[in-house]
């Protein structure tokens, strides 16, 4: 029991990282029915960033954090405005081609700047354990990832439903020719939609290699991508509450279904990979995505 509760934990820790990317995507596809394939690498420049902003900068964790997610926000805006918008956002095949390229872009420019060696990230939590229970430990870690992600989720729902930008966000994804037709200007509403995601992409990685088990390197996000995108897929692609909930999910089955079914840890990506290919088989909307409806 001891050993399950320590399970648990992990995957509720795991859980909420990949949650936090999957919201990232998710802000991404709400808008452009698009899977950003450069999110987790925009992510792991921002921890970076972070990274530098800490150790050789001298800023306050929290506030180097900060100062990166403004940085990777209006490089994202950037990248929005030049590469992004001059295509027909309903012609998919060439932005997905193009988030492919800032995918291997952005992680050639990591490694050549920082190198592919791992380094320690500090830690954004207190050491320790907040509940023991026997050889059971709640770490606080776990604690501040569950707690950023309510936050974050908390804060992106608010900013959704009661700011202008938000609710112009909203109708556009709801339906963007309409939003048009109404003068809401679709270009910088779509903008602001790349900047709140990577924000939230970089907050997701900084908390992902601040565990004391994980080091911040250019590949970081490679394997964790699938498994955010694993997470968005099974919450549904268009609902935040839904990346919480598939993230959780896929945190806990890689913590505690693969060891259990005696799967080796190094195929535990195999585990995510098999749960996306279910639900885009049996529930392609996801647990709580919006289903598709055509007129005939």
């Amino acid at each position: 029991m001891e050993l399950f509760l320590n399970r648990i934990s992990d995957g509720l820790s795991n859980g909420a990282t990949y949650a936090l990317i999957a919201m990232a995507l998710v802000m991404i596809f709400k808008a452009t029915t698009l899977i950003n394939f450069a999110q987790g690498e925009f992510a792991m420049f921002g921890g970076f960033i972070a990274l530098v902003l800490a150790t050789e900068q001298g800023i306050p964790m929290w506030g180097a954090v900060f100062g990166s997610m403004v940085i990777t926000a209006v490089c994202a805006a950037g990248i929005e405005r030049t590469l992004i918008r001059p295509f027909d956002p309903s012609d998919h095949l060439p932005l997905v081609i193009i988030t492919l390229g800032l995918f291997l872009g952005i992680n050639a420019l990591a490694g050549i700047i920082w190198r592919f060696d791992p380094r320690a990230f500090p830690e954004l939590f207190p050491s320790g354990n907040a509940l023991t229970y026997g050889t059971a430990t709640l770490s606080w870690y776990t604690v501040g990832t569950l707690v950023t992600i309510a936050v974050v989720s908390g804060g992106l729902t608010l900013l959704l439903n009661k700011t202008k930008i938000g609710l112009a966000f909203r109708a556009v994804s709801s339906n963007l020719e309409s939003s048009e037709l109404v003068g809401i200007k679709v270009g910088p509403t779509l903008q602001f939609g790349w900047a709140i995601a990577a924000a939230v992409g970089t907050l997701g990685v900084c908390v992902f290699v601040a565990s004391p088990f994980r080091q911040l390197e250019p590949n970081v996000m490679v394997t964790g991508l699938i498994f955010a995108v694993s997470a968005a897929a099974l919450g549904g692609l268009d609902s935040l509450g839904g990346a919480i909930v598939g993230g959780l999910a896929i945190g806990l089955v890689q913590s505690i279904a693969v060891p259990y079914l005696g799967i080796p840890s190094e195929l535990s990506l195999l585990a995510a990979v098999v749960v996306l290919m279910l639900v885009l088989l049996f529930k392609p909307s996801g647990l709580f995505g919006t289903p598709q409806v055509e007129r005939v």
